[in-house]
């Protein structure tokens, strides 16, 4: 029997359908609390218990993409050299070359944008094609509105400089452009803000009409993809735009790291630790946090360690752009 979900009804709203609302309300409460408010120094950084539990949890989810690129043979066997050679070159630019390292500190800020917008485009794209429709259909103006929920509220909202501030790393490769971009951003916010919100609100009302029209034609309406969609928009608005308890990157990445851990878990981590039976998922979660937790807490004076832990961020957003795919059967 065809499923609309892509795990089963309780697998799904607990790890994909769930989280964005939840951590929304997870985000309000930190704010309210001495674990996301007391401050302390480590390492020269000032830093809350939740900042700390949120490096664990990133750096967790980045890690895990291995599970998925080195550890499925079928896939490895396909892309040896992006998965050996490219992390070696580029852990060893990063130890000669101190501008290797600011470009890649600094790339890995906006691609984080891209990708998780695509994460979630991804998990879209699956529940449109779990109704019985062809997956190819709609899936630009499914594109296009993800970059928009991401993009919008970010260069509109209130953790618009947070972004392009990093762009100030880049000043001795051009002081001018990469020095002006975030005054010309902060300066110029309330008009960029305007444009988006017009293009943005004509977009979703075209988006709109395409479904109803599609839908008139047979296609089959999602409610799973609806209500991810709609949710993580709200999410988005919210706390990009709006950052209320001064949790956006808080509650972003909540959601976004527990979708992508149940992801992995359910695609790749049950088949890889399945000689461990029943304390697989336990060993799985033991494996990705401690992981974390020694990547949260590397200095970045420590080049080696510095270096390594940059390159899997990056190789994660590289990783899942080719290696997850709806239109492929891997996924």
């Amino acid at each position: 029997m065809t499923t609309p979900y892509i795990v089963s009804r309780r697998y799904d709203w607990a790890l994909f359908l769930g989280p964005p609302l939840a951590s929304l309300g997870a985000g309000a409460l930190f704010a309210a609390t001495s674990f996301g408010a007391d401050v302390m120094w480590l390492d020269g950084r000032r830093q809350t218990h939740l900042d700390i539990g949120m490096g664990v949890l990133i750096n967790a989810h980045l890690v895990a993409v291995f599970f998925r690129s080195h550890a499925n043979p079928s896939i490895f066997k396909r892309h040896p050299a992006r998965f050996v050679a490219v992390p070696i070159a580029l852990v060893l630019a990063m130890l000669v070359s101190e501008l290797a390292a600011v470009v890649v500190t600094v790339l890995a800020t906006f691609w984080d944008v891209y990708h998780s917008a695509l994460q979630t485009f991804g998990f879209a794209r699956i529940y449109e094609r779990n109704c019985g429709n062809d997956p190819t259909v709609m899936r630009k103006l499914d594109w296009a509105l993800n970059q928009l929920l991401y993009v919008g509220p970010i260069v509109a909202g209130a953790s618009m400089l947070a972004h392009f501030d990093k762009l100030s790393l880049l000043d001795p490769i051009d002081e001018v452009f990469f020095g002006a971009v975030p005054a010309f951003m902060d300066t110029h916010q309330s008009y960029v803000a305007w444009v988006v919100l017009v293009a943005g609100a004509l977009f979703v009302a075209y988006y709109v009409y395409a479904s109803l029209r599609l839908r008139r034609a047979g296609h089959r309406i999602s409610a799973q993809k609806i209500w991810l969609l709609a949710s993580t928009g709200l999410c988005s608005i919210v706390a990009w735009g709006f950052n209320p308890w001064g949790q956006a990157f808080v509650i972003m990445n909540l959601f976004h790291a527990v979708q992508y851990l149940g992801l992995v878990w359910f695609t790749e981590g049950r088949r890889v630790l399945k000689g461990a039976r029943w304390f697989g998922l336990p060993l799985f979660v033991v494996i990705v946090v401690a992981y974390g937790a020694s990547a949260e807490f590397v200095p970045e004076s420590r080049r080696l360690p510095w270096a390594v832990v940059q390159v899997v961020a990056i190789m994660h957003f590289w990783y899942d752009g080719f290696i997850w795919s709806v239109t492929r059967k891997q996924i």
